[in-house]
């Protein structure tokens, strides 16, 4: 089974509540803790994700007490794959692929060797071409409403 790691998947939610946030409120920036309440995912996994994000060019941060981070270009120009690459590192179904890391114990006779790439090139094209504003689900409220249970009680 090909599949993502959880941090990537909580990486596209986070960057599509970041761009929603921005353009919702205008705020330049958010921040982490604001970030997890937002998405559920839990704060340290959130800063987790942005600090990586950040690495790979995705986010900006910014310090100080009116810090946080901010999109570093729009969703729409951001892909699945970027993601995936941020997060996961080169996208590589096999060892021997371009981006592969490690060797093969049998490579020496392997039947397809260098064939990999075919598949992989495919995958990496078609993660290419989806761009989070694709990936984005319009349903999702960016307003989160106080159950009347919980509100009663103040």
């Amino acid at each position: 089974m090909l599949r993502l790691s959880k941090l990537t998947d909580y990486a596209v939610v986070v960057l599509i509540r970041l761009s929603d946030a921005e353009r919702a409120s205008g705020d330049a920036v958010h921040t982490a803790p604001g970030l997890a309440v937002a998405t559920g995912v839990p704060e340290p996994t959130v800063a987790k994700v942005l600090k990586a994000l950040a690495g790979a060019g995705l986010v900006v941060s910014q310090r100080g007490a009116r810090g946080g981070y901010r999109l570093a270009r729009p969703v729409d120009e951001v892909s699945v794959a970027d993601v995936i690459t941020a997060i996961d590192g080169p996208i590589a179904l096999t060892a021997c692929v371009d981006g592969g890391t490690g060797s093969c114990d049998v490579e020496s006779m392997c039947a397809v060797k260098g064939r990999w790439d075919l598949v992989n090139d495919a995958i990496h094209a078609a993660l290419t071409g989806i761009s989070l504003t694709d990936m984005r689900v319009a349903s999702i409220p960016l307003v989160f409403r106080v159950p009347a249970s919980l509100s009663a009680a103040e």
